[in-house]
């Protein structure tokens, strides 16, 4: 089932490629905002309403735009259950602050799809995977997942890395809850990976702004060896 899974997510899709630093874009965003049975509707809105106002603060909008030669481009989508995975914002280049406003004005008016399906965090991967697949080439891939529990449907994320082309994406966690059950720990021995992962934690849903704001203010600085070739920023060659 897993690599069924996989491969209809993935055929007719060339692997992504490794960072590159002639790409149109320094980062490729992807942000999962956790819409599953645990999240009752209040607190879903203030979860679409504390991404979009953190999304226009105004030291985000700086630091997204740090680099006009090398914008970020950002898709966003929320997920719960095997099968309940949507599309919020697809693929879109943040070059002005324009584009941010507009972007973060489509977080806000959404509505969630589903309200009644469990939490499979190993195909929301799977379904990010997909996104990274059919987005930009840039410079690094980041996945943020934001949740506030642990996987309880289908294959779980150690599944998910070994049948989907994520190698290449640094995966993140933003826990809604804070240590409640341990789900911080379970994010960082489960979910995020890659050099530099981290976890941001949440106390709950009305600090999701604050908590968000952090998070992305870490994973949009910019990278000093992001305008070097890649042979030269690590030394080989």
């Amino acid at each position: 089932m897993v690599r069924r899974f996989a491969l209809a997510l993935t055929c007719g899709a060339a692997l992504a490629a490794a960072p590159d630093a002639r790409a149109d874009c320094r980062l490729a965003l992807v942000l999962a905002l956790d819409i599953s049975s645990s999240v009752d509707n209040a607190e879903d809105r203030l979860q679409r309403e504390g991404l979009a106002a953190a999304l226009t603060s105004p030291e985000i909008v700086e630091a997204i735009l740090a680099l006009p030669e090398q914008p970020v481009a950002l898709a966003v989508y929320e997920w719960s259950g095997r099968y309940q995975q949507d599309l919020l914002v697809d693929w879109t280049m943040l070059d002005t602050r324009d584009d941010v406003v507009e972007v973060a004005g489509r977080i806000a008016r959404s509505i969630r799809s589903y309200a009644d399906y469990p939490t499979a965090i190993g195909y929301s991967l799977g379904y990010a995977a997909g996104l990274f697949e059919s987005g930009p080439d840039c410079l690094y891939s980041t996945l943020d997942v934001s949740g506030d529990g642990r996987n309880n449907e289908g294959f779980g994320p150690d599944l998910a890395y070994e049948n989907f082309p994520l190698a290449e994406v640094t995966v993140n966690g933003l826990t809604i809850g804070g240590e409640k059950d341990g789900l911080s720990d379970y994010y960082r021995e489960n979910v995020i990976k890659g050099p530099g992962a981290f976890v941001e934690e949440a106390l709950d849903f009305d600090d999701f702004e604050r908590a968000m704001r952090k998070k992305l203010l870490r994973e949009l600085e910019v990278r000093a060896v992001g305008s070097l070739p890649r042979d030269a920023a690590t030394g080989d060659g």
